[in-house]
């Protein structure tokens, strides 16, 4: 792996006794000696930190210097409605293609005079130079001193609370800057898990000190990738490049619900972006394939890349994230399906080394969110 980046909390990782694998470009922990489900389990019953400072930290300006020109720039180049995004708020966003297809997605924030974007770890040197490219009128720069920690779980709030007091005032998806000893924090309440959380953005040089604070509370442990990637699949919360991908569409990923009414056919500023007719049609008349929730109906996890079909043998699509829930303790995927055979307890089979399994197309999140939203 020498020929891997790593994040400045790489040496704590490893005194923690990470096991560290590639991931994105990164050298990264996958888990910590406590094991990926009693990771996942503590998290959803208390607080795990997590080490994502490898995804990409982007601040946007506008060269006017209003945020409002800098909103309508980014309206460009995703379909969701930025310009109604207000300060000390975030909202979650994706790029698209002109085919419609999502080249990556992100979360949006108003700080005020500028927006502060964080996009994922594989797709950041892309989304830069498609951000510079489309939008010439704005100043596009990637921080490169911070850090990112995801501290996630219901008891987050308290542990933090006790670091940067005033977070308890914080709602879902607020965004707001913080002093911690001398150091100056960005702190959005949100994460990727399901769980009430924070996110906190933090200066290279203090990332190990303030890392080191939080887990010191009695509350946190550290968690690794695979924690992250089984919390998130059970909060039904898609992963870029597997879930989802320059091949699918936000409708067929069933991400409608983040474009805003002003952005969709008839809105004040519909289209104007990406692949806007694709995904326009598709909104209008619906997609012919469409992201579903599955649960197991036996014991045999079922992962990425498992064939489904019908119970005439005829193909209907495909995984594209699946484990043995640890939460709910059965077996749960994400597919692409026939839109025709989408419908809720629509039951259907996964070929499993040449077996066939049977599962039932069930609502998602898989476990409730509980997002703190006051």
């Amino acid at each position: 792996m020498a020929d891997l980046e790593r994040t400045v909390l790489h040496d704590l990782h490893l005194t923690l006794g990470a096991k560290m694998v590639p991931f994105a470009g990164y050298e990264m922990p996958v888990q910590y000696p406590m094991g990926v489900l009693k990771e996942h389990l503590h998290t959803r019953a208390s607080a795990g930190l997590f080490d994502v400072s490898h995804m990409g930290q982007i601040l946007l300006t506008a060269k006017s210097g209003r945020v409002e020109d800098a909103a309508l720039a980014l309206e460009r180049l995703v379909p969701v409605d930025v310009l109604g995004l207000k300060e000390g708020r975030q909202r979650y966003a994706m790029f698209t293609d002109e085919a419609g297809g999502i080249l990556d997605d992100l979360m949006v924030a108003n700080r005020g005079d500028h927006l502060f974007l964080v996009v994922n770890a594989g797709c950041k040197h892309a989304d830069l130079a498609n951000l510079k490219a489309g939008l010439p009128d704005c100043d596009v720069g990637m921080v490169e001193d911070r850090a990112l920690l995801a501290l996630q779980g219901p008891r987050a709030e308290a542990a933090l609370a006790r670091l940067v007091p005033d977070v308890a005032a914080m709602k879902f998806m607020e965004v707001a800057i913080r002093q911690w000893d001398t150091a100056e924090l960005w702190i959005s309440r949100s994460g990727y898990t399901g769980e009430d959380g924070f996110e906190i953005s933090v200066p290279a040089e203090a990332a190990v000190a303030l890392a080191k604070a939080l887990l010191a509370e009695p509350e946190v442990k550290p968690a690794g990738l695979g924690a992250r990637d089984t919390l998130r699949l059970e909060a039904g919360l898609c992963l870029y490049g597997h879930d989802i991908d320059d091949q699918t569409t936000p409708v067929e990923a069933g991400l409608t619900w983040a474009i805003q009414k002003v952005r969709r056919p008839g809105g004040a500023r519909a289209g104007h972006y990406p692949g806007a007719a694709t995904v326009e049609a598709q909104l209008t008349t619906g997609a012919a394939i469409k992201r579903v929730g599955l649960t197991g109906l036996e014991r045999m996890p079922v992962r990425e890349g498992a064939q489904i079909f019908d119970s005439h043998g005829h193909k209907l699509g495909h995984v594209t994230s699946g484990t043995l829930g640890p939460t709910v303790n059965v077996p749960i995927a994400m597919a692409y399906l026939a839109a025709n055979h989408s419908g809720a307890h629509h039951e259907v089979h996964a070929d499993v080394r040449g077996k066939r399994y049977p599962m039932r197309v069930s609502p998602m999140p898989f476990t409730p969110h509980r997002y703190h939203r006051g």
